[in-house]
């Protein structure tokens, strides 16, 4: 997908290719409600508290003998049955967060942006920095690109000068990457991305598909003399999973490396046997798998490229 980048004065700055895994898809309501209904149960207080029995300052002992009164038996007067008393099943402080799996909070974010940007509500621009932090100033740019009620990303750290002037403006928020959210973004009419927030966000989401059990099947790569031979010849060598079987390993390195695997060779190195003391004790087995790559592809074990 590809949107026009505009700079804060309207004029055009190019333009810039967006992901169609991430600002492409069939916008769906379900997994944008979950993730909407997760924040707003984590960010409610939970101080409602009311005073039961056991909070109520009264005396506890019985109020008269069990027979002979012709009422009803009762105890202590701190019950709820009397003016005064605690008041039964009554809310306490608790919290109200739900949990919700963090890939579905990454889909919520995929879903969401792409629901903005199938609106026709996405604004991309190339930074959100002013010469003088002025709100006038800004309100009369935000003017100029038809901006009365959206939320605006940037990168990593905000420009303290546009932060400031933006932030007496109604209906408008301005939040650095970190700060993305599902429920920010449907509550704004329009979603403005600087170029920096649209290579970050691109680089965190497309990090979540990797599969987190790859990092369990490749546990480290090799460095010694023969690996280095090894590796004039197009192979790399891995110390991998006890457990990890060849397809494993291909589908993880071609995943974490980007590269294109041709075969994987495996061995196992039996753990040697010494004696301490008198106690005999064994080191554990390690799995090692020579991995040849694809010709034009290359690992370097260094720097992990």
């Amino acid at each position: 997908m590809e949107l026009k980048v505009t700079t804060l004065e309207g004029k055009e700055a190019g333009s810039v290719q967006l992901s169609d895994a991430i600002f492409g898809l069939e916008p769906r309501a379900d997994i944008i409600q979950r993730c909407v209904q997760w924040q707003l149960n984590k960010r409610q207080a939970g101080t409602h508290k009311t005073q039961g029995r056991a909070d109520v300052w009264r005396t506890g002992k019985k109020m008269y003998k069990q027979k002979g009164t012709g009422g009803a038996r009762h105890g202590s007067a701190r019950v709820p049955q009397f003016r005064g008393g605690g008041r039964a099943f009554g809310p306490v402080v608790r919290s109200h967060a739900t949990d919700l799996p963090k890939k579905v909070r990454a889909l919520a974010l995929k879903h969401a942006l792409s629901a903005k940007a199938k609106d026709g509500g996405l604004i991309v621009i190339d930074s959100a920095q002013i010469k003088e932090a002025k709100t006038k100033a800004l309100v009369g740019h935000f003017s100029g690109l038809g901006l009365t009620n959206a939320l605006i990303i940037d990168g990593a750290e905000l420009n303290n000068g546009f932060a400031t002037a933006a932030r007496n403006i109604p209906n408008i928020d301005v939040l650095p990457i970190q700060g993305i959210n599902v429920y920010d973004i449907l509550r704004r009419q329009k979603l403005v991305l600087t170029k920096a927030a649209v290579d970050a966000l691109e680089a965190a989401l497309q990090m979540k598909n990797i599969d987190p059990r790859h990092y369990d099947v490749i546990v480290a790569p090799v460095v010694t003399e023969k690996a280095t031979v090894a590796s004039e010849h197009n192979k790399v060598v891995f110390k991998v999973a006890g457990k990890a079987t060849k397809p494993q390993i291909k589908e993880a390195v071609e995943k974490l490396f980007d590269v294109k695997v041709k075969s994987v060779n495996t061995l196992v190195r039996k753990g040697k046997t010494k004696v301490f003391r008198g106690n005999f004790g064994s080191q554990s087995d390690v799995k090692r798998a020579i991995v040849t790559l694809e010709e034009g592809h290359r690992i370097d074990v260094t720097t992990g490229l």
